[in-house]
């Protein structure tokens, strides 16, 4: 179940009211009559089932509710009411399917932003990548894929050009390759500051590696999971199921193969840097790809369930569950 909480001015209560009692999956509604203060208005709460959350929310936004006050949606973990019960029974659908367009566009451009903590994440996730490539330590690598940031922007990106959002694709790409531009940089650094200690050797990069040699001989199967891996991110975000992030963040090599780019080219190691960067682009352009399909699937699947059987149901609203006014 979802929580709205609405400002509304005082003159489009009634019409707000009705359009959530006549939307199937809604209960608990409750109206506070003047009492918000900034903006002035009325507070309109209800629940709603997610499946139906998404088309209640479009709707109040084509009243102007987000212009004219405001919308704050809130995911409930633990609702215990009859009449909860029976308003996800009725609505149609199925929570786990339903996408949330707004929350899924406010959680990725956040996840998109260019600052010092996304860098410094992704710029620590890329050293200890390092230090998993010149080891050939396995455990290391896992470390570094499950700290990395990056999936952040990559969906991003996807959102956007489903969305059709030009400004945020390009949020999204600067933070990507500009997160990635610097965290290489500094890796290097830390690379050659490591071999000045002489922790960092030549021969290390050179070696075999049998546990991380594959971080820059990229093939199909690079690719493949990569794909795999964007469906799956991309079904965690959508689905509020973010725990399947950390499957998706340790399955793919985009941190990996920076950081064996990075250490190789202080090493003038071109062959590995080349190999490196190409599976580093097949990684990144796998998940985007991937994101974007999974997206336009679940919107067309979803447009062809609410066409049949739509949340918000046209005409006079009927009361459903328990409404409550309260003056303040």
């Amino acid at each position: 179940m979802l929580h709205l909480r609405l400002i509304v001015p005082a003159d489009t209560t009634d019409e707000v009211v009705a359009l959530v009692e006549r939307t199937v999956g809604t209960a608990h509604v409750v109206v506070l009559t003047g009492a918000a203060r900034n903006p002035a208005g009325d507070v309109v709460m209800c629940d709603v089932a997610r499946e139906a959350g998404d088309e209640l929310i479009g709707a109040l936004r084509e009243m102007g509710v987000d212009s004219t006050g405001s919308i704050t949606v809130e995911n409930l973990d633990l609702t215990l009411s009859r009449h909860a019960d029976e308003a996800e029974r009725e609505a149609p659908g199925e929570g786990a399917d339903a996408v949330l367009w707004e929350e899924l566009s406010e959680v990725t451009h956040e996840e998109s932003t260019f600052s010092v903590t996304y860098v410094a994440f992704l710029a620590l996730a890329t050293m200890l990548a390092a230090c998993g490539v010149m080891l050939d330590n396995a455990v290391l690598i896992v470390g570094a894929m499950a700290v990395g940031p990056e999936f952040g922007p990559l969906a991003g990106i996807s959102t956007a050009l489903v969305q059709r959002a030009p400004r945020l694709v390009a949020r999204s790409l600067w933070a990507l390759i500009g997160g990635f531009v610097v965290a290489m940089a500094l890796t290097a650094g830390f690379a050659w500051l490591m071999d000045a200690l002489g922790l960092f050797t030549e021969d290390m990069v050179t070696a075999e590696r049998p546990n991380t040699g594959f971080i820059w001989h990229p093939d199909w199967m690079s690719f493949v999971v990569a794909l795999l891996a964007g469906i799956a991110g991309t079904l965690s975000l959508t689905s509020a199921k973010s725990g399947a992030l950390i499957g998706v963040a340790i399955s793919v090599t985009t941190v990996p193969a920076a950081a064996n780019a990075a250490v190789a080219f202080s090493y003038q190691d071109l062959q590995q840097t080349w190999g490196s960067s190409v599976q580093l682009m097949a990684n990144l352009a796998g998940i985007v790809l991937a994101g974007t399909l999974t997206l336009l699937v679940q919107r067309a699947l979803w447009a062809w369930q609410r066409r049949r059987d739509p949340a918000v149901r046209p005409g006079p609203s009927g009361i459903r569950g328990s409404v409550s006014r309260e003056r303040t």
